[in-house]
């Protein structure tokens, strides 16, 4: 009678397993099959349960008045994505640059206590990252900025722009690619990263081919500020993502 017991027990949990595997990989080949998956997620379930008793649903947080939600990424460690709350496509859409637009920078980077919570351990400011990819270089048709850990060799090669003069842009070779990097003091107004990107790309078809990442200039924001980086598919060995300067294993928890 024990044994099978045990055995019915067994095959429970061997069930339970098999379904929340065969639930994970559904999302995964839905994400990738569907551009409108992150959309359906947010738009379709998050914001109405927010909007209806005030809980985020299948995110872990919805700020309707500060329009964004932010989802956990089903890739990686700690990856999280801050997604707003109405319909905007990406980079290249027009309303981000609106003077009334959401803050969005400020707002992920005052978000990144979900990665650390995820973490269960507190990040310095550049051990922590934002990224928003081109329009080419993305699987969704909704705007979504990466929140995760920076890489630990990338977080060395950029301690040398730490002291810059803000607001002035310079050229650097990341792993064989092309970024520059300017050195900002708030994400807000005229630095916020979509501004300043913009103020160069001005069409929202050159926008389109621009990626930016956004980190602690040093480990304080408030006495280092902050290095926004940007490369695009228009510049020579340039790129249309700089997903790759993040860490999605965050194996810098691992030296701590």
């Amino acid at each position: 009678m024990h044994i099978h017991r045990r055995a019915r027990r067994m095959m429970t949990r061997v069930t339970a397993l098999v379904a929340v595997a065969v639930v994970t990989s559904s999302c995964a080949e839905i994400a990738a099959a569907d551009p409108d998956a992150l959309w359906k997620i947010v738009g379709g379930q998050c914001v109405p349960e927010a909007q209806a008793s005030g809980r985020p649903g299948q995110c872990t947080s919805v700020d309707l008045a500060g329009h964004y939600a932010i989802l956990k990424d089903i890739f990686g460690r700690t990856q999280h994505l801050l997604i707003p709350t109405e319909r905007v496509t990406g980079i290249e859409s027009p309303s981000i640059l609106d003077a009334d637009a959401p803050d969005y920078w400020a707002d992920g980077w005052s978000s990144r206590k979900v990665v650390e919570a995820t973490l269960k351990a507190p990040l310095a400011a550049n051990q922590f990252g934002l990224e928003i990819n081109s329009e080419f270089r993305r699987s969704q048709q909704q705007l979504h900025i990466h929140m995760d850990c920076m890489r630990t060799d990338v977080i060395d090669a950029l301690a040398a722009y730490r002291h810059d003069q803000p607001g002035q842009w310079r050229w650097e070779t990341l792993g064989g690619v092309r970024y520059r990097i300017m050195r900002v003091t708030s994400l807000t107004q005229d630095n916020d990263p979509f501004r300043i990107v913009a103020h160069d790309h001005r069409d929202p078809q050159a926008m389109a081919t621009q990626t930016i990442l956004v980190t602690g200039a040093g480990p304080s924001v408030d006495q280092d500020g902050w290095l926004v980086l940007n490369s695009g598919l228009d510049v020579d060995n340039g790129t249309g993502t700089a997903e790759g300067l993040l860490d999605h294993a965050c194996k810098l928890a691992d030296t701590q």
